[in-house]
């Protein structure tokens, strides 16, 4: 009789190595993205309380109205901050996803701490137009480090987020009919000139901004070659179109999904990405405009 063959013994390679180095990977990021929150947040807190509020200079959206709550009642403008951003915090939550709000309230809280901590340094200029100048740009760095790391430190986008869903206007134009309210405000709560400086040193932060997370508009537009689109629909409620592309080189059939989203959506969108397939091509550009369309933000799962 034949001889029976024994079974080959195959050997399975452990797992826990490339689990471990995933997880390291992980923590790597989070501790990154984390200390450019904290970074962020420091030097928004800076160009507050060392330069604006000194001078009766405000800042735009929830961090405008806490100045001005905090100058009527004597209370300390960190408590106003965290307090107007916590509601914001769920809806961020609700809107962009776990990973943001959770940004958001290290941001917020950061910012916090960062102006009460500060509040008894002496100002760095008495001059307004140096104080509007240089605290608009230190401010807006700090936004745009928050923003380009998946985080928020003022509430006012989101609620322009929320808003927009069920309104003819923009988002952009939503955070500046905002805006100009509170700018008005200023001006009778403090002197005339103090608001006009006030949206000066808006301005400027809001172009330093884009430039930190290299944007001009709140919307962008973003291609990428990969099936990913269910991903972008169900967690970041945003609708997508697929287009049929060749590669070049290789000749072989792509499928390419096109879809629009605001600023502070990008951060989410290259995780996803990253999440499905870390070598994905994504491209991420400005658009001027949106209209039409399914642009309108959907509930996420």
């Amino acid at each position: 009789m034949p001889k029976k063959k024994k079974p080959s013994k195959r050997r399975i390679l452990p797992l826990t190595p490339q689990r471990n180095q995933h997880k390291t990977s992980s923590i790597k990021v989070i501790i990154k993205r984390a200390s450019f929150i904290t970074l962020g947040a420091i030097l928004m807190a800076i160009g507050i309380e060392l330069f604006l509020v000194p001078n009766q200079i405000l800042d735009g959206g929830i961090v405008g109205i806490s100045i001005i709550l905090s100058y009527l009642s004597g209370w300390k403008l960190g408590f106003f901050i965290f307090l107007l951003n916590i509601p914001f915090f769920f809806l961020g939550y609700k809107q962009i996803g776990k990973t943001f709000a959770l940004s958001t309230l290290l941001g917020i809280t950061v910012l916090s701490i960062a102006t009460f901590l500060l509040h008894s340094f002496p100002r760095f200029t008495d001059d307004l137009l140096l104080a509007t100048v240089f605290g608009g740009i230190t401010l807006g760095i700090g936004v745009g480090i928050v923003i380009r790391n998946g985080g928020s430190l003022d509430g006012t986008e989101i609620l322009a987020i929320l808003f927009n869903k069920n309104s003819p206007f923009s988002v952009g134009e939503i955070i500046m009919f905002f805006n100009f309210f509170i700018f008005i405000l200023a001006g009778f709560v403090f002197e005339w000139d103090r608001a006009m400086y006030s949206a000066m040193a808006y301005f400027i932060a809001f172009k330093t901004i884009d430039i930190v997370i290299q944007g001009i508009d709140e919307s962008k537009s973003a291609w990428i070659y990969e099936e990913i689109g269910k991903a972008i629909i169900d967690r970041l409620g945003r609708g997508v179109t697929y287009l049929n592309g060749e590669g070049a080189y290789t000749g072989s059939d792509k499928k390419v999904i096109f879809c629009v989203i605001t600023r502070l959506e990008e951060a989410k969108l290259k995780s996803i990405v990253e999440d499905i397939d870390a070598t994905a091509f994504l491209a991420v550009g400005s658009i001027a405009e949106v209209r039409g369309g399914r642009f309108k933000k959907t509930a996420i799962h």
